[in-house]
């Protein structure tokens, strides 16, 4: 009978939390809101930073677009070192690279059944070398994922301009994708058609850049082969080129683009409004990101006459705070020599690159702070704003569904200085923040230090001078659905 009276209070005593608890997960999240990213967006969002690799005959002839007509024998990089390439990008921080496997010369850096165009026909490494294995292992060998770049245009070709270019364009691409995966991006730029050797006809060709690749057809085949590769172009369609090669972000940067030709038509890759790719498009249709690429030299490919013309570590720390710091990914080409590996001068300004985003990023100086909010949804524990501090992408802080200008104060026990505020929003749930605002307590009243519009994936504010503060506050100024923010984070420049 006792057993009975216990185990009763015990199940009054404990019926109301119970009750509540299962009240509390009937809560639904916030709905999504327009366009979503998917997995694989998701994990190109993260990358942050990648390296390109220039590198083909062109390097050798010191032209920046080879004509096509280049003898296979001038390739003969005289010591190649793909490890020490894949080290020194690993180093500074990149988390992956993409390789241009064929230029619009037509040179293909491995042994490839379609053309006679290739490295096998070099008399490098007795025809026996391959650029593209050579590079993807030593990638992965160093933590680093692996991508392709095949230029649609071949300007070595007797077959381009017709349909059956198509199908050896598709027979190259099967090639990469089954020789050398996993595959994170595939790469597609927009230059198409025009002057080249074509096998001998020296002439120039023109194609509709909208039908003749048929690029529907095409991305269908890289689904199939490499469903978790993401495919670039100037129209994806997961990735959109940013507009320019200068490596700078719209701001905003809108994740969502509704791709329009030049002349308002259609778009495809190479008949884009490229005024348009650096913003993106506001309530677009589609979830596709901005990559910005740029050189670490005036070039694409190397040539000796820019050795002295590097940009210096400051630049390419601009160009980081310009490029993912408004949401974009930031790929930064840097070109091998004719020796195979990569110049001192561009190994030296990477690796200080590389110091600086590791001091600088290395502990989230509002990690401990005391934080409330002006709304919390449901008054939910899951949805709190402390998850905007503990280092997870998973968690958020959430409101409820018609608030959508709410705030969350920041309480430190010791001053902070700061000069560099991260945002993040729950991109899985989309982009829904237009504009945001930081204050910081003089004692008396609040003061905004600093504002922004879009956030997405990242947004990276940089302050002229720093700050020094202990008490913060993140207002919501615009947003076109309740805010879903997983972080909030600052950061001091060293």
């Amino acid at each position: 009978m006792l057993r009975s009276v216990i185990t009763r209070r015990g199940f009054l005593a404990t019926l109301p939390a119970a009750l509540a608890a299962t009240s509390a997960r009937a809560v639904a999240p916030p709905k999504s809101y327009g366009a979503l990213p998917s997995n694989r967006q998701i994990r190109w969002h993260e990358m942050e930073t990648t390296a390109f690799l220039h590198f083909t005959v062109n390097t050798f002839t010191d032209k920046e677009w080879g004509y096509g007509d280049e003898d296979p024998n001038i390739f003969n990089p005289t010591a190649f070192d793909p490890d020490a390439i894949a080290k020194a990008l690993a180093d500074a921080g990149m988390r992956g690279v993409i390789l241009t496997c064929k230029h619009h010369d037509g040179f293909c850096l491995w042994p490839t059944k379609t053309t006679e165009h290739n490295i096998s026909k070099s008399s490098w490494k007795s025809g026996d070398g391959d650029v593209v294995g050579d590079i993807a292992n030593a990638a992965r060998n160093h933590g680093l994922t692996f991508g392709v770049y095949l230029s649609p245009w071949d300007r070595n070709n007797a077959a381009y301009g017709t349909p059956s270019y198509v199908k050896i364009y598709r027979q190259q691409l099967t090639e990469l994708l089954t020789t050398y995966p996993p595959i994170f991006e595939i790469w597609h730029d927009g230059a198409n058609g025009g002057d080249g050797y074509y096998g001998g006809a020296r002439q120039k060709r023109s194609i509709d850049r909208n039908t003749y690749y048929d690029w529907p057809g095409t991305w269908d085949l890289a689904r199939s082969l490499q469903p978790e590769a993401c495919i670039f172009s100037d129209v994806g369609p997961d990735i959109r080129w940013v507009g320019n090669e200068r490596g700078i972000a719209g701001d905003p940067c809108w994740d969502t683009y509704d791709p329009v030709g030049a002349n308002g038509g259609q778009a495809s890759p190479g008949n884009v409004r490229e005024r348009e790719s650096a913003t993106g498009t506001r309530h677009g249709s589609h979830w596709m990101p901005a990559e910005c690429d740029v050189s670490i030299r005036p070039g694409w490919f190397w040539h000796e006459a820019e050795n002295a013309r590097v940009k210096t570590p400051r630049q390419l720390i601009d160009l980081y705070y310009q490029s993912v710091g408004r949401g974009a990914n930031l790929l930064l080409n840097v070109p091998p020599n004719r020796e195979g590996i990569l110049q001192a001068e561009d190994v030296a300004s990477l690796k200080a690159f590389g110091e600086y985003r590791k001091a600088t990023f290395a502990a989230n100086l509002a990690a401990k702070a005391h934080v409330t909010a002006s709304n919390v949804r449901a008054r939910q524990s899951d949805y709190e704003a402390k998850h905007m501090l503990d280092g997870r992408t998973d968690t958020y802080w959430a409101t409820d569904d018609e608030v959508l200008t709410p705030d969350a104060t920041f309480r430190f026990n010791h001053p902070v200085e700061f000069n560099i505020i991260r945002l993040r929003e729950a991109i899985r749930l989309g982009q829904r923040v237009d504009a945001a605002a930081i204050d910081n307590w003089n004692g008396h009243s609040w003061d905004q230090v600093a504002a922004c519009t879009s956030i997405g994936a990242r947004r990276l504010i940089r302050l002229e001078k720093p700050v020094s503060a202990t008490r913060l506050r993140l207002r919501i100024t615009q947003a076109a659905a309740p805010p879903v923010l997983t972080e909030f984070a600052l950061f001091r420049e060293r």
